[in-house]
């Protein structure tokens, strides 16, 4: 099933390219990521750098109660190795969390720390992910460019997909007591309630600590927005601030929808077609676009198949 999905999301891929270079000059849209600027480029590595040590951060704020605390430096590579295992098994960022679990106590945290600052990690994501939906709504609106059936979708996923996270670190010991033994046996039930099972008693999050990992959590968004501007800034375009980050959000969003391995063709068709509707010329977009998902999700992964791998095998 997994091969099915990735050799879908590729065939979409390729599909959406064909179709904007169709539109558009394919010898233009070739020319424009050749002659990238170099300088630009180096700006969008340091940015993407910055989303991995601010992902790390999270971690770090998380663990801050915990009696065994790993070097800030070893939770680094934790992030391409979430990224690839997100990417590569869409599970709405489950599959990369059990992982980083396990490489938590494998570096001595213990299991239930371990898992609370997962936990509080997913929440601060899901939370600030809300929060960039409506930011990006309110930029959209502001520039008399909202489409509100979009605003509409976009912001019931964030307020559904902060509940979740924000109950279970609130009443996560109360609901692995009460759920019902038929749940148990659906996919990844079992996995899911034994990791629960294992959380602290009590709260787990401060108004403190909640602010500062949704602030990091919001950092990595505006760090990946900026990558973009960065490419278009690279070809020879240009757009405001506020509808770059508009696109990379609504594009985000409506990957995450589709449930496509890493939201291939469909990150690239959404964010192609925001910034074209809003003036960018379509072969700039095409190529600011492809350049991004180069350094967000391609160049990433051979590294992070590796890290993840080396993980698996130190626990096993």
């Amino acid at each position: 099933m997994p091969r099915i999905a990735w050799l879908s999301a590729v065939v979409l891929l390729v599909a959406v390219v064909l179709v904007v270079s169709h539109l558009g000059e394919e010898r233009r849209l070739a020319e424009l990521i050749a002659g990238a600027r170099p300088g630009w480029l180096l700006v969008a590595a340091a940015l993407q750098a910055g989303t991995y040590l601010c992902a790390a951060g999270v971690w770090m704020r998380a663990l801050k109660r915990s009696p065994q605390r790993p070097r800030f430096a070893s939770l680094v590579p934790l992030g391409l190795a979430k990224l690839f295992t997100d990417q590569a098994v869409p599970s709405a960022g489950m599959s990369g969390t059990f992982l980083v679990v396990r490489a938590l106590t494998r570096r001595g945290v213990p299991r239930g720390d371990a898992v609370a600052a997962m936990l509080v990690g997913l929440a601060a994501f899901y939370l600030a992910y809300g929060l960039a939906v409506g930011g990006a709504g309110s930029l959209l609106w502001k520039l008399g460019e909202l489409d509100t059936r979009l605003l509409a979708a976009a912001t019931g996923l964030g307020i559904v997909a902060a509940t979740l996270p924000a109950v279970l670190l609130g009443f996560g010991d109360r609901l692995t007591r009460r759920l019902p033994r038929a749940l148990s046996k659906l996919p990844g039930a079992r996995e899911v309630t034994a990791v629960l099972a294992e959380l602290p008693s009590g709260r787990l999050v401060g108004l403190r600590l909640a602010a500062e990992t949704i602030a990091l959590q919001l950092a990595i968004f505006a760090l990946d927005a900026a990558t973009l501007g960065a490419m278009l800034e690279a070809v020879g375009a240009a757009a405001p601030p506020a509808l770059v980050f508009a696109s990379f959000v609504f594009a985000s969003v409506v990957a995450t929808i589709a449930w496509m391995p890493g939201g291939i063709g469909t990150f690239e068709g959404t964010c192609v077609l925001m910034l074209r509707s809003h003036g960018v010329p379509l072969e700039a977009a095409l190529a600011a676009t492809l350049l991004l998902r180069g350094f967000t999700f391609w160049l990433p992964m051979l590294p992070g198949l590796w890290i993840a791998r080396r993980e698996i095998r130190a626990v096993r």
